[in-house]
């Protein structure tokens, strides 16, 4: 008789010789299943579980009421924060591991501003982490206040000053050019430039497309996870070229890690700068190419919503910035010209 593998199910014989059996997913509290594996009481069961089975939160029965800690469990458990995208859910949740780590037990009701600061100057040599420990930390006094703990927000006021810089490098044409040459069409690597160049996506987006968003020349991304605005980008003839040549041929997604699963955003992100590194290209990243993709669009003469169009930027400002720089460049050659051509009538 062929033998039912169900995942999460757990079983086992209990004293009196009757099997038992348990969905126990990671970070969820385990349910009972009744019946026998494949009869549909089981099934039935078993799929109700798995749709509504809860995270329990790491140490939520061992914090001390009124502390920091408490007030992460109590934030994670919140309406406001089940309403974020699941990338900023993500990314908060990795933050307030470390916050509970260093800062567990301290009580948030004797929290004060120079507490604030101190938390901040022990992260002075990172001010990118110290502005998004920041803002963590104004989410749990902000809940802390709903929920009355304190009435006050000891953050309030303190701002994380950070170096004047342009974020994340744009990629030039020569390093795009020099990647080409070392990872030929038919590599992942070739596969990830392009998917990245082609589409200004963010890897959040970039990991979960496969060709089940290609159709009829066009890819279409029907809820952005960061926005949630819904994209159809032309698909180039570059991007076909190495997703016809590299992309796996029974999975969901175009882009696998080493285990031969699709990658979490981070894990794309960390793999990409490797692959980078290995061919001598230093300071460039996934994201400098998402840069890439609109600085050519400005340059093609796109107006920001066009860009938009593709990027899915919420903020039209925010491409403002492409536009601005390549009709600069523009004007400036035209200004050459006018010179050359008048001194040369000379």
């Amino acid at each position: 008789m062929a033998s039912i593998r169900l995942k999460f199910v757990k079983a086992y014989v209990d004293r009196h010789g009757k099997a038992r059996h348990y969905l126990r997913r990671p970070g969820c509290k385990p349910v009972a299943l009744p019946g026998l594996p494949g009869s549909d009481e089981f099934m039935d069961a078993y799929a109700a579980a798995v749709a509504n089975t809860e995270r329990v939160e790491v140490a939520a029965r061992r914090t001390r009421a009124g502390s920091i800690s408490a007030m992460v469990v109590g934030y994670l458990a919140s309406a406001a924060f089940h309403n974020l995208a699941v990338a900023s859910q993500n990314e908060y949740r990795r933050i307030f591991d470390g916050m509970r780590r260093d800062y567990g037990d301290m009580s948030v009701a004797t929290l004060a501003r120079k507490h604030v600061v101190k938390m901040l100057d022990g992260k002075k040599d990172t001010p990118a982490a110290a502005r998004d420990f920041l803002r963590c930390l104004r989410l749990l006094v902000t809940y802390a206040i709903s929920i009355g703990i304190r009435q006050d927000d000891p953050t309030a006021g303190v701002r994380v000053k950070l170096p004047k810089s342009d974020g994340f490098h744009t990629w030039t044409e020569d390093e795009i050019a020099s990647y080409r040459t070392v990872y030929a069409v038919g590599s992942k690597p070739r596969m990830a430039l392009e998917l990245l160049l082609g589409t200004a996506l963010r890897c959040a987006d970039i990991v979960k497309l496969g060709r089940g968003h290609v159709r009829n020349g066009t890819l279409t991304v029907p809820v952005t996870q960061k926005t949630g605005a819904p994209l159809v980008i032309p698909v180039s003839t570059e991007m076909a070229a190495a997703i016809n040549a590299a992309a796996p041929a029974e999975s969901m997604v175009y882009l696998l890690n080493e285990r031969g699963r699709p990658f979490t955003a981070r894990g794309f992100s960390k793999w990409f700068v490797k692959v980078c590194q290995q061919v001598g290209l230093k300071g460039v990243s996934a994201h400098g190419l998402r840069k890439a993709a609109c600085r050519r669009l400005a340059e093609a003469g796109c107006s920001a919503s066009e860009i938009a169009a593709i990027s899915g930027h919420a903020s039209l400002r925010e491409v403002a910035r492409y536009t601005k720089a390549a009709d600069q460049a523009k004007l400036a050659r035209s200004a050459m010209d006018k010179i050359r051509t008048a001194t040369s009538s000379v």
